[in-house]
């Protein structure tokens, strides 16, 4: 009895690990090709907007299809969409190593976008039905903390591949780890899916939802080369308005939804999801364009580039599991609200930076937002989760990560129409190249940093306390199919 209660133990933590393994190397996407951005370029002939959507078309397909990831990983298991997405983004990665030009790369970057729609959400909900409450945020901790460092140790990576090797293979060893991803998790992790009710797919609710996004997005990136006021924006910009108030309507009248708006009747599901939505918005772009800042004005290299993320990344390992545990302890809405504070203040570090800074200019920004992050994301995802029925955990993490997604690729949109425009206005007044660059960033980041606070302001009024006695009884775990 007690070897097969040790044996259980350790499975559970053999789980941890291997949906860590994946979700690394998922998460890595997100950011590791911004320091090979100006290599790309050069490499294939490409200008800035399509450089925008190399990023974008990761982040768009994987804020489209989180939810439907979600969905279906509880309607037909959990392990087995996992497996499928992981799967999907290793051929996915091949593609992306191979591609000779900007469309190709592209269409391979959006199809890793859709493995990875299928894998994300799962990943949450195989922690969620393994792990018992009491030990849920310490995983949840580290989970939080392998998804935020890799974020962070993106740049450094993908400079150290770039310039050492290609930047071909920043996508090619992504094959072989998720062909080990993949045998792994099928030996390790067990099956589960939710039980409890019919279940079905929300068509309609996917198609008014991506076509919403899509249409926003393409209008932001686009709109400072064919011109805001031109026919098409204005109507990219009526189609996301139509489709999303469609997809609000359809949501609210469907009997299983895609998008389960009673969720939203509890304040710490609906905060958590906001502030997922706003620091998102707010630090997806930083990456972007403070990696390119680096390159193109201060003349550092891709590795140099990278290993000036080192002190952020440092920071993000060793700070979200501890803050995993605390909010266990202490709840999320002091942790959340403080490192939503801290970012917004790592943002007005970095809007004070110009063409002769030094890297010591850069530090404080790079610790401030390493503590922000790690103290932020990881309460935020033990907020959320532990705000839903544990059946209901694939379409809770779902949500939560398509609001991460949506942000980050609005990020990048919003942050770049701001830089463009603000660029643009600085060239027409007869400011240089640089001048005109440095005055647009600056615009983004303050802009940024007012989002960062308003997520700070809405951690602080919507988010309740989820903290757990040690005494207070257990809710088990969803039992395994």
């Amino acid at each position: 009895m007690k070897a097969r209660l040790l044996a259980e133990e350790n499975r559970k933590w053999w789980t941890l690990a291997s949906v860590s393994f994946a979700l690394f190397m998922i998460m890595l996407d997100n950011t590791v090709v911004n320091v090979a951005l100006p290599t790309i370029q050069e490499d294939l002939g490409i200008d800035v907007v399509e450089l925008e959507w190399v990023v974008t078309g990761y982040a768009l397909s994987f804020a489209v299809l989180m939810l439907t990831g979600g969905k279906v990983a509880d309607m037909i298991g959990r392990r087995r969409v996992f497996l499928i997405g992981l799967a999907v983004f290793t051929l996915a990665s091949l593609l992306c190593g191979l591609a000779g030009n900007a469309e190709l790369l592209i269409s391979a970057r959006v199809l890793q976008g859709v493995g990875a729609a299928c894998m994300m959400p799962a990943t949450l909900s195989i922690i969620t039905a393994t792990f018992p409450p009491r030990e849920r945020g310490a995983a949840l901790g580290i989970w939080a903390g392998v998804s935020a460092m890799a974020l962070a140790i993106g740049p450094l990576v993908g400079g150290l591949i770039t310039e050492h090797v290609s930047w071909n293979w920043i996508f090619f060893i992504n094959v072989p780890v998720g062909l080990v991803g993949l045998v792994a998790a099928r030996l390790i992790i067990p099956e589960s899916k939710d039980t409890s009710h019919e279940q079905r797919l929300d068509l309609p609710g996917l198609l008014t939802s991506g076509i919403a996004l899509f249409a926003l997005v393409c209008a932001l990136i686009e709109a400072n080369s064919a011109g805001w006021t031109s026919p098409l924006i204005l109507g990219l910009f009526a189609v996301a308005l139509v489709s999303g108030a469609a997809f609000v309507a359809l949501e609210l009248r469907q009997r299983l939804p895609m998008f389960d708006m009673t969720l939203f009747r509890d304040p710490t599901f609906a905060g958590a999801n906001t502030v997922a939505l706003l620091v998102s918005l707010a630090m997806f772009g930083v990456f972007f364009f403070i990696s390119l800042y680096m390159q193109n004005v201060l003349g550092y290299s891709a590795v140099r580039a990278g290993a000036a993320f080192l002190p952020m990344t440092i920071l993000i390992i060793v700070v979200a599991p501890f803050a995993g545990k605390r909010s266990d302890r202490l709840g999320s809405r002091w942790l959340m609200t403080g490192g939503m504070t801290l970012v917004a203040l790592c943002l007005l570090v970095f809007a004070q930076l110009q063409p002769d800074s030094s890297y010591l200019h850069l530090l404080p920004g790079m610790i401030l937002g390493g503590f922000g992050m790690a103290i932020t994301m990881t309460p935020m995802t033990a907020a959320a989760l532990s705000s839903v029925p544990v059946d209901k955990a694939g379409v809770g993490s779902g949500m939560l990560n398509t609001f991460r997604q949506v942000g980050g690729a609005l990020g990048i949109a919003v942050m770049g129409a701001i830089l463009a425009s603000g660029s643009n206005a600085a060239l027409a007044s007869g400011s240089t190249e640089q001048e005109a660059f440095m005055d647009g960033l600056h615009n983004s980041l303050y802009i940024a940093a007012l989002i960062a606070f308003a997520g700070a302001l809405t951690a602080l009024v919507t988010v309740r306390s989820h903290a757990r006695p040690r005494s207070a009884p257990e809710t088990p775990a969803v039992d395994a199919a």
